[in-house]
């Protein structure tokens, strides 16, 4: 009648997501991004060792969207010139990255994809601790 418990704890989860989300200034939003493909990397490891090809490829798919339809969609190319650009062209390695090792099963690019999302995200969060990213509005360098 109620349904599952798991439904219950995974409609909860799904409330605190799209609230964090609706919450969230603009950097946090990136940040969640981040954090997101760094999760879906680790479920596409997980399927790698466990012989799960189909969570493998789902987990790979969802860390590409997110890199591609999230981080790559957020950039600003005409505000944030050469540093846009060379975020694209990142963000576009690390997706065609992640294709290779879907058909491959190779776990070392999906941690080399880790790495640099990893870096980047650190370096995303030392801009916010920066005095000009507090109350002056930020130009819209590249979002990511």
């Amino acid at each position: 009648m109620f349904g599952s418990r798991q439904t219950g704890v995974n409609a909860y989860a799904k409330v605190g997501i799209e609230t964090g989300v609706l919450a969230a200034s603009p950097h946090k939003l990136i940040v969640m991004l981040f954090d997101g493909a760094r999760v879906a990397l680790n479920d596409a490891l997980t399927g790698i060792r466990n012989g799960d090809i189909a969570f493998k490829g789902k987990s790979l798919s969802r860390a590409i969207m997110i890199i591609d339809s999230g981080l790559r969609a957020a950039l600003d190319k005409k505000a944030g010139g050469e540093i846009a650009e060379s975020l694209d062209a990142l963000y576009e390695y690390m997706s065609n990255r992640l294709l290779l090792a879907n058909v491959n099963s190779d776990p070392s690019i999906v941690e080399e994809v880790q790495r640099l999302l990893t870096e980047l995200r650190d370096a995303w969060n030392a801009i916010a601790d920066t005095p000009a990213a507090g109350g002056i509005p930020q130009p819209n360098l590249a979002s990511a």
